[in-house]
């Protein structure tokens, strides 16, 4: 059951760019990047505090927790750009 992080529609609703993110905040864009594409495997509270209070959000509006079958992916919108794929799930072509 994971976690999905909405980084990337709150950036896009908001204007803003990971860069101008990570400068207001003061987090490395490399930090910012692995949460925004689903690869964190942790957030300190003072992390979600800060993004939050930037992006003027609630915690629930940065971080989802999806029920997903085992064998099945899930995946945002346009603007969501986190796929989430369970550990067990085989990502090589059939054939």
């Amino acid at each position: 059951m994971p976690i999905v992080v909405h980084l990337d529609r709150l950036l896009y609703e908001r204007g803003l760019t990971l860069t101008e993110l990570s400068r207001r905040i003061g987090l490395t864009i490399a930090n910012l990047s692995i949460l925004k594409t689903g690869k964190a495997k942790a957030i300190r509270f003072s992390t979600l505090e800060v993004l939050c209070r930037e992006l003027q959000c609630q915690p629930g509006d940065l971080l989802a927790h999806v029920d997903v079958e085992p064998s099945q992916p899930t995946g945002e919108g346009p603007h969501g750009g986190v796929l989430t794929v369970p550990a067990d799930t085989d990502l090589e072509p059939e054939g």
